[in-house]
């Protein structure tokens, strides 16, 4: 049998062998839409699942700047792949992070290891249909544990999980999270969407038809607001924004290529690189507990840089850039994708301002 480099820290030389094979593939991933199974097992291969897990449970307990670090470079390799990334990374910290011993022992050491996927079901307590006057995905407290009833909007990877670290909100206001077994009667992920970008990430809506949970899945609550219990537990962070970090380096890594052998691209590449580094040091400060600046205006930061790069990177590949099978495309539309995931209503205020021509 091979034999697998466990990536231990952010400059291991292992890293740059997968982050190649990630970006080989990542046109590839994009055409066909299919669920990258593959990526997925090379980076539990490589422990890249024990980066966000404790030594007591067999993980790496990597810091959070090392976590940040880790995410730039494979953002920057297949975003398709590294987002998928944060939805199980997410769900792993929900169950750490918890009280409940029982579900750590049952989930926790498959989900180290690689053999169990688990996703996330909580934008509808965050940031999706909070408008609504009824809540999206119901619950209510039974003899032996609760019922949900209703659907989780967006969930990637929900057709193939094991487990899914879902919300959800009682009559009276209080919400719970539970990890929700997937094999359970009436657990049911509808066909993915069909994005701009990341279609195979199979993100889409996932339904609970009067779904029975035993109590042994919960994770948190009731409480008013389950997702601000816990430390390290919010969404959107500054996972994101590295996301967002890595996707622009691909593009100004692109750029700084192509200004080798043309002179007028080398001012502007200069400008978004020294930007670029700029905000990375920002971004791994921030993460190590060191604020120069809100995560909020981090996040504004990031989407600003990562549209801006990837737009030069498609005007610099000229025609050949618009075609299908050029990344330049690609790293466009996927850009895109920071504008609407989990962005706080600040940050996306303060992009359209900018979009709009009213800031500066």
């Amino acid at each position: 049998m091979a034999q697998h480099h466990l990536i231990i820290a952010p400059e291991d030389p292992g890293f740059d062998d997968l982050c190649r094979r990630l970006a080989e593939r990542a046109n590839e991933l994009d055409f066909s839409g299919q669920w990258p199974g593959e990526q997925l097992r090379e980076l539990g291969k490589a422990g890249v699942y024990r980066w966000f897990v404790p030594t007591e449970w067999g993980g790496f307990g990597w810091s959070e700047s090392q976590l940040v670090q880790g995410y730039i470079r494979l953002g920057a390799a297949c975003l398709t792949t590294a987002f998928i990334l944060t939805q199980r990374s997410g769900a792993v910290r929900r169950i750490v992070e918890c009280s409940n011993e029982t579900a750590k022992r049952e989930l926790l050491p498959a989900l180290v290891e690689g053999s169990a996927f688990a996703t996330v079901g909580i934008s509808h307590l965050t940031t999706s249909r909070r408008h609504l006057a009824k809540p999206v995905l119901q619950v209510w407290q039974s003899e032996d544990g609760f019922v949900l009833d209703g659907y989780s909007p967006w969930v990637t990877g929900g057709a193939h999980a094991n487990t899914v670290v879902i919300g959800a909100t009682l009559d009276d206001g209080r919400q719970v999270l539970l990890a929700l077994p997937t094999s359970l009667p009436g657990v049911h992920a509808l066909p993915h969407s069909q994005l701009v970008g990341l279609t195979a990430s199979h993100t889409g809506r996932f339904d609970c038809n009067k779904v029975h949970v035993g109590r042994q899945w919960l994770l948190d609550g009731p409480s008013q607001n389950v997702m601000a219990g816990r430390g390290g537990t919010k969404t959107g962070g500054l996972q994101t924004s590295a996301l967002a970090v890595g996707l622009a380096t691909a593009a100004i890594e692109f750029l700084e290529h192509e200004s080798e052998q043309r002179a007028d691209l080398a001012e502007p590449t200069a400008n978004l690189r020294s930007e670029l580094e700029s905000v990375q040091r920002q971004l791994v400060d921030l993460a190590a507990g060191n604020a120069a600046c809100s995560s909020d205006d981090l996040r504004r930061r990031a989407n600003s840089l990562v549209l801006r790069a990837t737009q030069a990177a498609l005007a610099a590949a000229k025609g050949s850039g618009y075609l299908a099978n050029h990344p330049a495309g690609r790293w466009c539309r996927e850009a895109l994708f920071f504008l609407v995931w989990s962005c706080p209503q600040p940050v996306m205020a303060a992009n359209l301002c900018e979009l709009a021509g009213l800031l500066g």
